[in-house]
């Protein structure tokens, strides 16, 4: 099943994520050692080494020197430590100034800044964000990239709706680069050295002739990015196709 955020108990998350207590009142728990920062920074930390799979409440608690029971009494479980990553990330995510204050160059800003995100921590691709639990790192993230936008005359179901293309279109690319670095690692050879080594198998099994189009383009697609796709190059093109439409949105005739 599919690693996704807001997958846990909602108040158990909220007050984790928020700083509320969990103790009941008038019952006094055990001091903690660790904060729910520091479990959530160590959680990090492995999922950056070994992927989100390798995080397991017990290899979390081996790391921090607890057993896995010990553990359970900071977290409830894995559905609430991956919202805590979460939000932790959304919380340190730079959040860049342009050069230029046009909502263009904001904009751009806010998708460099999430694909920088994912570039650094790319397991977060692979985790379903369709329910995120409203910690304090998600929603400094979100009043961020709102101010992008923000003044550009839409409302504010269109200015969410606008964001959320924006951010679902660098989420695809994340998600593309990372199933490339997948393959990368998987046959030991990168997307151009694969193709050469394949070139003479595929030679004999594709007829140009049948498919003059996909020859055409192919070759000059594989010429240019050295490969099948470039995702720098997937990035800058379908990010500036983004803001395009946004731009007739945007920028369309109002009525007198």
């Amino acid at each position: 099943m599919k690693a996704r955020i807001g997958a846990g108990d909602p108040a158990r998350t909220l007050a984790l994520l928020w700083g509320e207590p969990t103790t009941p009142a008038g019952r006094r728990g055990r001091p903690q050692t660790y904060s729910s920062a520091q479990i959530a920074t160590v959680a990090i930390d492995l999922a950056d080494a070994e992927g989100v799979e390798a995080v397991t409440m017990r290899r979390v608690a081996q790391t921090l020197g607890l057993s896995a029971m010990a553990l359970y009494t900071y977290v409830p479980g894995k559905a609430e430590l991956l919202d805590l990553m979460l939000d932790r990330l959304y919380a340190w995510m730079p959040r860049s100034t342009p050069a230029a204050d046009d909502w263009r160059a904001r904009a751009t800003a806010v998708a460099d800044d999430n694909r920088a995100l994912h570039h650094a921590h790319p397991w977060i691709a692979a985790v379903a964000t369709s329910r995120p639990p409203l910690g304090p790192g998600m929603m400094a993230k979100y009043e961020y990239e709102l101010r992008a936008l923000d003044g550009t005359g839409l409302d504010d179901v269109e200015l969410d709706a606008a964001l959320t293309l924006l951010l679902g279109f660098v989420q695809t690319c994340a998600r593309m680069t990372a199933d490339e670095r997948a393959a990368e690692q998987e046959s030991a050879m990168s997307d151009e050295q694969w193709w050469a080594g394949n070139a003479e198998l595929l030679a004999r099994v594709f007829d140009p002739a049948r498919y003059p189009t996909a020859a055409r383009v192919g070759a000059a697609a594989g010429a240019a990015h050295g490969g099948a796709y470039s995702p720098a190059h997937t990035y800058e093109f379908g990010l500036a196709r983004v803001l395009d439409g946004l731009a007739a949105l945007i920028e369309r005739p109002t009525a007198s």
